[in-house]
């Protein structure tokens, strides 16, 4: 499960976002995005789109019909969801017991 969505419950924008926080630095697709979170094409159109509007991800059209999309990590807003969600995987990595901790399991029979 990944760390926004333990926090906030698993939404198709977050899913996308997530995956373009990952993926910072490249160029996507629509189709690329939809296959590297298993959301249908349909899905990340339309999830997209707020993003695009705040300024989130930059969308570069490649020919007429062909749209890539990158994060847009100049923008002060994106910058801050980078360092939230890079602080918060460590945060929720740190909260993981491990296994030497873990309660044995009594057998009371």
């Amino acid at each position: 499960m990944s760390p926004l969505e333990k926090l906030f419950g698993k939404t198709a924008q977050l899913t996308v976002l997530e995956y373009l926080m990952n993926n910072k630095g490249e160029i996507n697709y629509l189709s690329g995005i939809a296959l590297g979170t298993g959301l249908y094409h349909s899905s990340v159109a339309r999830v997209i789109e707020p993003l695009l509007q705040n300024n989130i991800v930059i969308e570069k059209k490649i020919g007429k019909q062909i749209r890539s999309f990158y994060l847009n990590e100049e923008h002060e807003a994106t910058k801050l969801l980078i360092k939230f969600y890079d602080e918060l995987r460590l945060a929720l990595d740190e909260q993981i017991p491990s296994p030497e901790l873990e309660m044995p399991v009594v057998d009371h029979e």
